[in-house]
């Protein structure tokens, strides 16, 4: 199972601990939470009903009194409330008063007068001074029947003379109770939903994240290492960091035996071709024999310390891990260009044009140069007599694509996968070939640019090469 599924089934499984837990907590308060909310307002109905229900019991005829007459006119009166959503449309409570000795002596449901009530706790503990409720079932084989009962006592110069007893069925406080728990049930599940998309963005996040590091160690795997990622989380940063360390330290090893590797032998045939000269000077041959080798020793000397320079030129820049990007003219650019190679283009009659639609890129103007001067060191070294040169800016959405067009015989098929590496050079028209490392500085720049260089033949023949930078036209 994948790391992200574990993750979202981990933290939903909690999340669902949690809620049910909580739910559960609310679930069971609610029911006893109502009937104590019921009871408080029962024992104030009592109370109340007490103090006016006194006069008829001092009457002697409680069931002409005047508390009699309300609940006549209650019952005959219609009326309908909806409370939150619940229709009330009838009157619920049932109110009876007993005397002293417990006798019932009103009942508003008219059943139970006469009856000894003096048993049931309402009124036996309310005769005693205390507090005095009780819930009984009307059938008992049917739990939901029962009816609370709370009672107050009716005094007479602080002498209880009587009991006032008010009860309401708890059934009617089914539908409040059912509406509270359905509306924790739709809490619950929604929560749950939130839970769930939360989760499934932070389990996209993460994983986003570690495809980022995925990629960037796959593209390290394959040589071809993309910048380091923003993983936008301190330790995941951190552990990108240490992917990048590590990268940073197997490519030194490698790039030192590499290195090492190449450079003897692209040394090996100039310091033949001196060692060979060296012995033929050394028999005293005729002046121009002289003349002869001692300009080929210069001339592999200078190859040497070209090669050397290019070396480290290399190695500075691959050892760089940042530049600093300023706003670059595109049309100085390209006549510097013009104008440091214009003894080469004039030698072979080539043909030099300018395409500029975009007018400024934001780069590192010195390394800009020189990578698009190696370019165009290559075009004009594989472009023909007479033939042509384009340079061309232009945008594509928010990038840069700088390009260098020629009319040359191409690069051939076997070539194609190998064009960018170290030391690696196609023979020119003289036969020549050159150090191999220009294009793999290109290399470089564009990936200090977080962009990248194309070279593909054109169908007409000649070959264009494209650096994409991603950065914005200012």
């Amino acid at each position: 199972m994948r790391i992200g599924m574990r993750l979202l089934l981990g933290y939903f499984l909690i999340v669902a601990i949690a809620a049910w837990f909580v739910l559960f907590i609310f679930v069971e308060e609610i029911k006893p939470g109502v009937r104590r909310a019921t009871e408080g307002t029962l024992i104030d109905t009592a109370t109340l009903l007490a103090a006016l229900a006194r006069e008829d019991l001092q009457s002697g005829d409680p069931e002409h009194g005047r508390l009699a007459q309300a609940f006549n006119e209650l019952q005959n009166r219609p009326f309908r409330a909806n409370i939150g959503g619940i229709n009330k449309v009838r009157n619920e409570y049932h109110v009876y008063m007993t005397d002293e000795n417990g006798i019932v002596v009103f009942d508003s449901a008219g059943k139970a007068i006469g009856k000894d009530y003096s048993r049931w706790n309402d009124v036996w503990l309310t005769l005693r001074g205390k507090y005095g409720a009780r819930s009984t079932a009307r059938d008992p084989s049917d739990p939901d029947s029962s009816v609370m009962y709370v009672a107050a006592p009716v005094l007479e110069n602080r002498r209880i003379i009587g009991v006032i007893s008010v009860g309401k069925p708890n059934s009617a406080m089914a539908p409040v109770i059912k509406r509270s728990e359905r509306r924790m049930l739709w809490a619950g599940g929604a929560l749950l939903g939130i839970a769930l998309l939360v989760g499934a963005g932070m389990v996209w996040w993460i994983n986003r994240s570690i495809s980022k590091l995925s990629r960037y160690a796959d593209s390290v795997t394959q040589n071809n290492a993309l910048p380091l990622p923003d993983v936008g989380s301190s330790e995941l940063r951190k552990l990108a960091q240490a992917l990048e360390s590590m990268r940073l330290r197997l490519e030194g090893k490698n790039y030192i035996e590499q290195y090492v590797y190449a450079l003897t032998h692209e040394l090996k045939s100039p310091l033949a071709a001196i060692r060979g000269a060296a012995e033929i000077l050394k028999e005293l041959p005729p002046p121009e024999v002289v003349t002869r080798f001692s300009e080929n020793i210069l001339v592999q000397n200078a190859r040497m310390q070209s090669l050397v320079e290019k070396l480290l030129a290399q190695a500075r820049l691959e050892n760089r891990a940042d530049i600093a990007q300023l706003t670059v003219n595109i049309e100085p650019l390209f006549a510097r260009l013009a104008r440091s190679r214009s003894v080469a283009l004039e030698a072979k009659g080539i043909t030099f044009q300018c395409d500029i639609s975009a007018s400024e890129v934001t780069a590192d103007e010195d390394l800009l140069e020189q990578a698009l001067g190696n370019l165009l060191d290559n075009a004009i070294d594989f472009t023909p007599q007479g033939g042509t040169i384009t340079l061309r800016a232009e945008t594509q959405g928010d990038e840069a694509w700088l390009s260098i067009t020629d009319t040359g015989s191409g690069i051939p098929d076997y070539a194609l996968e190998r064009i960018f590496e170290r030391f690696y050079s196609l023979p020119r028209e003289n036969g020549q070939k050159s150090s191999g490392l220009g294009l793999a500085f290109v290399q470089e720049v564009a990936r200090l640019h977080q962009g990248d260089i194309r070279l593909t033949n054109q169908p007409e023949g000649g070959v264009r090469a494209t650096l994409r930078l991603h950065r914005p036209f200012t």
